[in-house]
This record gives structure tokens, sequence and C-alpha cells, in this order.
């Protein structure tokens, strides 16, 4: 199964699990998955740390990015076609990160292992 972790699965994963659902937790362990993480995600990170809105977290995204690339994770580019389908998504949720792992989702096929109640009512897989 391919997952595309929301990201707060992955500040969570990092976190040693406290937050994540058993679920969760049960298909991050999961050898046969692969797991995935969008570069928007690092941006997010990066963001919230300037804002001083990221507090479980320490380290900026230099620690974000260092502590993942020791995890079997692989890190997805922002591709065009993401965007073409971010400009059709109802606005359901506005929230721009997600809204473009939403799409990328979407387009690659994956399942968004998220928290997130608004990015389950869009037409994408989600599970937590």
């Amino acid at each position: 199964m391919k997952l595309l972790l929301d990201t707060h699965t992955a500040l969570w994963l990092l976190n040693e699990y406290e937050q994540l659902s058993s679920v969760a937790k049960s298909l991050l362990l999961n050898d046969e998955n692969t797991l995935h993480i969008s570069v928007a995600s690092a941006w997010e990170v990066a963001i919230k740390t300037s804002t001083g809105k990221l507090t479980e977290f320490d380290g900026g995204v230099g620690s974000f990015m260092a502590e993942l690339e020791e995890m079997p994770i692989i890190l997805l580019p922002i591709k065009p076609k993401y965007l073409e389908i971010v400009e059709t998504l109802p606005f359901i949720h506005r929230d721009p990160f997600d809204r473009l792992l939403i799409a990328t989702a979407k387009t690659e096929n994956m399942i968004i292992l998220t928290a997130d109640e608004n990015i389950h009512k869009y037409d994408v897989l989600t599970t937590w």
C-alpha cells in the first residue's frame, strides 16, 4: 500500500507514536507499505517553525528532514500536475498544504494517512 503521510502524521511518527491511532501505527510499521511524504510538508514545518506555531517538534525543518532521511520514507517533489488538481478541488479545506497533499494522493493513487477530518471529506482515499 502506498501511504502519503500528512504533516502531523510525520511529526507524530518522529515523536515516537504518542498521538497516532493504533491503525496508523500498524500501517507505519508494516514493511509491505511504502511511505511517502511531500516536500510540501517540509515547507509547512518551516513556515510553522518560523511563526512559532510548531510546538510539538524541536529543531525546525533541518531536524525534520534529517530524521525523515533515517527512515524508509520517500520524499516527493511538487509536480505541475498536482497544481492542476489543486485548482479544481472544492473549497472544503482551505489549508494550501493539505490541498496539495490531496492532489498528490489523487494523482499518485496513494492513501493519505491523516487524522484531519476535512481531508476525509474529499474524494481521496484516507485512513487513520
